[in-house]
């Protein structure tokens, strides 16, 4: 019965926040498709180079003016063959070479049932993609079984929320922190309960996940705030200045946003195993109390500590490596690069996931162990392992 009322009411919570996204789906839309082309698979077919010296605008001074064949594949025009101009730059960031036999996207443009103008937008990189992520499932279900088929549930309940739920929301003006708050913690109890069931292991997860978000959501914005963060740090952010649909946007919610979805993961992660390793010590030893239970979450709390707070850093310096070898290029001086946004930003971000994860650890560890120390042991057969006498009967 409680069960049934604990899903029950999460479906509930769920429906509802889908349902606001729902009820607000016509607002900010734009009048017109402004797209006035389409993006078609092609197969290149042969590639023409004429090498010409040009003004010095790529690495060598030098570019390739192409005429690429090729072949459309899909759309009303699947098998035609078009020729298209193409000009490499010598711009390693923004050209496109391509090659006889590999598939790119090309952008055409109707004028009627004719093709008025075509061109190479970019290589065909889906497939490639696709094979990964179809890797990464297959070896979620063949190492993890049951528990892994749960778990590729659960990340397809969890972009859902995010692509269905927490970008509509956002993209239609309502604060991003709150719906981004609502959103995680909807994430957290449907992904826990997906992976450990509805039990005491499971509500302890929870609680202590959200308490940590909770903390790394607030810690980045009192910081961000009080070091005056713009959320304009990434070239992205400049974009949605200007979207056709001109939404009013809370740029610095959005950051702050963005830090609290970075870090949910690697709390959720730390909250299920202090959890898990509360619940097995209990079942060791039925006869402990919370205090005990406590101290015990605490000590493997402290073991995962260590490597998951240098998980968040290390992934986000990993990001920020070509920048930081601009430092380095231009001798930039220490109390420079510090105090500019970007690097601000960073800090903020990668500690406030990090203190968020590291609170994570005492909260879930006293909810687990207030929890499993109230639970009533019956009498039962306890093995005595360390001087292997054989079971003792309490």
């Amino acid at each position: 019965m409680i069960n049934r009322a604990l899903f029950l009411l999460l479906g509930t919570v769920i429906l509802t926040i889908m349902g606001i996204s729902t009820a607000y789906g016509q607002e900010n839309e734009p009048e017109e498709d402004w797209n006035a082309g389409q993006i078609i698979r092609a197969e290149v077919l042969d590639v023409h180079t004429e090498m010409e010296t040009g003004a010095a605008t790529g690495i060598s001074g030098k570019e390739k003016n192409q005429l690429v064949t090729v072949k459309l594949i899909g759309g009303q025009y699947n098998g035609q063959l078009l020729q298209l101009p193409h000009v490499v730059m010598d711009q390693p960031g923004y050209d496109i070479e391509v090659r006889p036999g590999e598939e790119v996207i090309v952008y055409v443009e109707y004028d009627g049932n004719n093709i008025k103008n075509a061109y190479i937008e970019d290589y065909a990189r889906d497939k490639k993609l696709f094979y990964l992520v179809g890797l990464f499932v297959l070896l979620l279900i063949l190492i993890g079984g049951k528990k892994g088929i749960k778990s590729v549930i659960s990340l397809a309940i969890t972009g859902g929320a995010i692509f269905l739920v927490l970008l509509p929301l956002i993209f239609r003006g309502h604060d991003p922190i709150v719906v981004t708050i609502l959103v995680s913690a909807a994430v957290a109890a449907v992904t826990l309960i997906m992976i450990g069931g509805i039990s005491v292991k499971t509500i302890a997860a929870i609680i202590g996940t959200t308490g940590g978000v909770l903390t790394a959501g607030t810690l980045a914005f009192i910081v961000g705030t009080a070091a005056r963060l713009t959320g304009f740090s990434d070239e992205e952010m400049h974009m949605l200045l200007y979207i056709p649909q001109q939404v009013n946007f809370d740029y610095r919610g959005i950051l702050f946003a963005g830090m609290i979805i970075g870090a949910l993961g690697a709390v959720m992660d730390v909250g299920m195993s202090i959890a898990s390793a509360v619940e097995e010590i209990k079942k060791a030893n039925p006869f402990l109390r919370a205090g005990a239970l406590i101290r015990a979450g605490m000590n493997v709390g402290r073991d995962i500590m260590g490597t998951m707070a240098n998980t968040l850093i290390l992934a986000y310096t990993g990001g920020a490596i070509p920048l930081m070898l601009v430092f380095m290029a231009y001798n930039m001086p220490f109390i420079k690069a510090v105090n500019l946004d970007l690097i601000a930003t960073e800090i903020v971000r990668a500690l406030a996931g990090s203190i968020g994860l590291i609170l994570a650890i005492p909260i879930t560890s006293i909810i687990a162990g207030l929890l499993f120390g109230q639970m009533k042991v019956q009498p039962q057969e306890v093995y005595d392992y360390r001087n292997e006498k054989g079971p003792l009967n309490y």
